[in-house]
């Protein structure tokens, strides 16, 4: 069986242990293959917030793109994909994609997807929110991307960081229909 591919960018937002637990989620899915964009901003906060090297992280995916790598393939709309997630997602890069600024790959490779008319997942990572930010995922989610907020939920009785993590991970790949067991669902025993 031919795996799906799934394009990962991680921005430079505070929250990279999103996108890392993310892709080692991902690993454990054997039917995707993962396609990586980390910014120059996301090396800088994986080094800041957690114990792994930007190295590491590029090694849990299946395939890394440059930042800068205009001729990569998830570049181009003719290149199939199942869709593509932000996590975490800058307000830089909110506003690029929003606005329709391609001026790296992240934004490039998540306009291919709105122009497909693909699944598009981006996690906004501030707070608080100002009218620009807010404008722009209004804006976004107009062109058909999906706004999905690392917002922590209780139901589940979290007890670690990682529970909170997690949940919001599975949150995200709910939304493309990929099974998980990461975190127990509202109303499970």
């Amino acid at each position: 069986m031919e795996k799906q591919k799934l394009v990962i960018g991680i921005s430079g937002a505070s929250g990279a242990i999103y996108g890392i637990r993310l892709l080692e989620a991902l690993q454990d899915i054997k039917t995707i293959e993962s396609h990586l964009i980390l910014s120059k901003g996301a090396e800088d906060t994986i080094k800041l917030e957690t114990d792994f090297e930007p190295l590491d992280v590029l090694a849990m995916a299946d395939h890394n793109w440059e930042e800068k790598d205009f001729t990569a393939p998830i570049s181009s709309g003719s290149h199939p994909v199942m869709g593509m997630i932000i996590l975490p997602c800058s307000m830089k890069t909110l506003s690029a994609i929003a606005n329709c600024y391609d001026d790296n790959l992240i934004s490039r490779a998540a306009g291919v997807q709105l122009k497909e008319r693909r699944k598009l997942v981006i996690a906004p990572r501030e707070s608080p929110l100002h009218l620009g930010h807010l404008r722009n995922m209004t804006a976004a989610t107009e062109m058909g991307a999906i706004i999905v907020p690392p917002v922590p939920a209780f139901y589940h009785h979290p007890k670690t960081i990682d529970d909170i993590v997690n949940q919001t991970v599975g949150k995200i790949l709910d939304q493309f229909s990929i099974s998980h067991d990461l975190f127990k669902r509202w109303g499970a025993k």
